[in-house]
């Protein structure tokens, strides 16, 4: 063998070499990147083997789930996108959409033209509440996260006040069975069955599978609803509005130099938020029938960060894909953990201890890692 055989055997070899160490480089990368989508996966492969569901049913709850719960999810990525984290501050978009469900309950109104005016009455009280919390952020930059929290629990301190002592006393209320027995506050749950599978009735496909007595039953409408939210989002964001939503969320220093107003982005942000968050309590509640007047809102931001985060989102970046990700995810966990906990262990609760571990769990280790990379960029 020549010499310059022997060079250009050991080039192909270092070229080799080169290749596969980028290609490992990338697995890792991707791995890494996708570590938290993979690992719950994995476990509601393994939840939904040993719960012993059938697979129609198990079908079922999760399109009924991924239906009611997307809009609630997909409300926080233009946050992230402009640079605010997870909004925690939903919390009032469902309140408002509460208070539609209120009203209309009081007139008495059904079907889906009572759905459409609590929608259309949801709005504009969605729109104050994100007018103030974006206000609110403005003056807590940096720190908005942990704001939308406590936001959330002073708002439901004021809710409650509404509901309790103002509702029968100063806001007249028609139907007397909406009421406690003195004839003030609000009943700890009310029934909205006039409205009950609104949107999801209007059509309704029923795939019947030979062997299985249910069908599988697919709301056309709602995950329309989704769908079009979707393709909203995605267009938005090639907008100039959501052009600048990036650019405020990248670096809002560079953002004002450049012309752009950011305390107002962040503003219209917060707002846009808050509005499909009310929208999405609305369809939410329709799915259920009844609404549980001083609980129904509270755990909505809690849950809707968490499924968000586990879709693989951040606190800096967040897609329409790791949306709906995270809720099929999250909620599959929440179907089959109870009933894989009692199979393996024999006792239920431990899948319901788990289910509320994985919820807190992710929040937590997304802030802890959303802190530790805000520290290497420091360095």
């Amino acid at each position: 063998m020549t010499s310059d055989s022997r060079d250009q055997s050991k080039k192909l070899t270092l070229q080799e070499t080169e290749a596969k160490t980028y290609k490992e480089r990338i697995w890792k990368y991707y791995l890494r990147k996708n570590i938290v989508p993979l690992f719950f996966i994995v476990l509601c492969v393994f939840g939904g083997y040993y719960s012993g569901l059938s697979l129609p049913f198990l079908i079922n709850e999760i399109i009924t789930r991924m239906a009611r719960n997307s809009f609630l999810v997909i409300s926080l990525i233009i946050p992230i996108l402009a640079g605010m984290g997870l909004n925690f501050g939903i919390v009032l978009g469902a309140m408002a959409g509460q208070f539609g469900y209120i009203a209309t309950a009081n007139f008495q109104m059904a079907g889906f033209s009572g759905f459409a005016v609590t929608t259309l009455i949801s709005i504009p009280l969605s729109i104050l509440f994100g007018w103030l919390t974006g206000k609110l952020f403005n003056q807590a930059k940096g720190k908005e996260m942990i704001t939308g929290i406590i936001l959330g629990f002073f708002a439901n301190g004021i809710y409650q006040l509404i509901c309790l002592y103002f509702m029968g006393n100063f806001i007249p209320i028609r139907v007397p069975t909406m009421l406690l027995s003195t004839g003030v506050g609000l009943r700890n749950t009310l029934d909205i069955k006039s409205m009950h599978y609104a949107l999801d009735n209007l059509w309704k496909i029923r795939i019947k599978i030979p062997g299985m007595i249910f069908p599988i039953v697919i709301p056309v409408f709602t995950l329309l609803a989704v769908v079009v939210l979707c393709v909203a989002i995605h267009f938005l964001i090639k907008t100039k509005l959501g052009q600048e939503f990036r650019a405020v969320g990248q670096n809002r220093h560079i953002a004002e130099v450049a012309g752009i107003k950011v305390d107002k982005i962040r503003v219209i942000a917060i707002i846009f938020s808050t509005v499909l968050a009310g929208i999405g309590q609305v369809i939410f509640l329709q799915n259920l029938g009844n609404i549980n007047t001083y609980g129904s809102h509270v755990q909505v931001g809690t849950f809707a960060v968490a499924a968000i985060l586990i879709g693989g989102a951040s606190v800096s970046r967040a897609t329409i894909g790791q949306a709906l990700l995270g809720t099929l995810l999250f909620h599959t966990l929440f179907i089959v953990s109870p009933l894989a906990g009692k199979n393996l262990i024999g006792d239920a609760m431990i899948g319901e201890y788990f289910r509320v571990f994985v919820t807190y769990g992710v929040i937590g280790l997304a802030l802890a890692l959303h802190a530790w990379q805000a520290r290497q960029k420091r360095r």
